[in-house]
């Protein structure tokens, strides 16, 4: 299976000489993003946060508790956020519907966008609320059997709920797969149905290689949008690049003790290596740019939508072209754990 310079499959190697030998860097923090940790640990403590988590756990984007929330733990700093704070975030969330409705009938008179909830916001809370200390299959047992229920025939889930009344094609998708496998893999897999979901999932991603979108006419807005995937996005929130699909597989083969094909992983990791040599990955795009969003009313009349807004940590860490220290943790994380599985033989040639 191993050659000297590498793991061979078709015409992609991955040089594990190479991989074995990038550094792990020091953390990079700069003082901006020191001074927007403690900004939004602040804002979340604060009877504001309360306020707005009350009115809506997940809207407005992106200043809303929600979205403080995730960054923080996307910087490895959940333990920070206010365990009141996190409290409300689980009261919020189960006001909401605990189905995912896929027609009309199945939650009549509904405010799709304030009333429920999706797959990928469950999957990026879930390891939040989990960071904090909250025993999430207690505060939110409904959770994890959702992700179950709505999965895929092809492993994957999609947010959008026309994608499930498609027939002749599975227009399922990555960014409503890769949050439910992360928050699946949390603690042990310890049921058959989670174990069966995450390798299905897994093999989703494995079948996409970490890089394709949809092939289905449905979902042909992913396919168009797979190619900024390889262009490192921070904060992710919700959104899917390469490095969050190798990092959310190489967890997934370490927890369960599956093996990983070369062929689905390759191209990302040699892509990582050159980009990278001295570890140290930059933010390249702003997958959270160009949205506009929900501005949720106290009365529940009609949420008018309107543009987005900042605050000053997503701005310190979102700098193009800058340091950024989640993704270089993720990376050093990802890179260790496929040293791990290559010297126990699971990384693999399928061909």
């Amino acid at each position: 299976m191993f050659e000297p310079d590498g793991l061979r499959y078709t015409s992609r190697v991955i040089d594990l000489a190479r991989l074995a030998a990038i550094p792990d860097p020091p953390p990079i923090r700069s003082a901006a993003v020191q001074r927007g940790i403690a900004g939004s640990v602040a804002y979340l403590g604060s009877d504001a946060a309360l306020q707005s988590l009350a009115r809506d756990p997940y809207w407005p984007k992106w200043d809303s508790p929600w979205w403080h929330m995730l960054l923080l733990h996307e910087l490895g700093e959940a333990r920070q956020i206010p365990a009141r704070a996190a409290a409300a975030m689980v009261a919020a969330i189960d006001r909401l519907l605990h189905t995912f409705p896929i027609r009309p009938e199945d939650a009549p008179g509904v405010d799709r966008h304030r009333d429920l909830s999706c797959h990928c916001a469950l999957g990026t809370m879930a390891p939040v609320l989990a960071a904090c200390g909250v025993d999430v299959d207690r505060g939110l047992p409904w959770v994890k059997p959702w992700f179950v229920r709505y999965q895929m025939a092809d492993g994957g889930l999609s947010c959008d709920d026309t994608a499930y009344l498609q027939t002749g094609e599975c227009p399922s998708s990555m960014v409503g797969t890769v949050a439910p496998l992360e928050a699946m893999l949390l603690g042990e897999v310890d049921s058959s149905e989670q174990r069966a979901f995450v390798d299905r999932a897994a093999g989703f991603l494995i079948d996409r290689a970490l890089i394709h979108g949809s092939s289905s006419v449905h979902n042909a807005e992913e396919r168009d949008a797979a190619p900024a995937w390889r262009s490192l996005a921070f904060p992710r929130f919700y959104f899917y690049d390469v490095l969050r699909g190798l990092a959310a597989l190489v967890r997934w083969a370490e927890v369960t003790e599956q093996a990983i094909p070369a062929s689905a992983i390759a191209l990302v990791v040699e892509a990582l290596i050159e980009r990278a040599p001295d570890g140290v990955l930059r933010v390249e795009r702003h997958a959270h740019a160009g949205c506009s969003t929900i501005m949720p009313t106290a009365d529940r009349s009609p949420s008018p939508r309107g543009p987005t807004s900042l605050f000053p940590l997503l701005e310190a860490v979102s700098v193009i072209g800058e340091p950024s220290e989640a993704l270089t943790r993720q990376w050093a994380v990802a890179r260790a754990g496929l040293l791990r599985l290559a010297r126990a033989g699971r990384i693999v040639d399928r061909s």
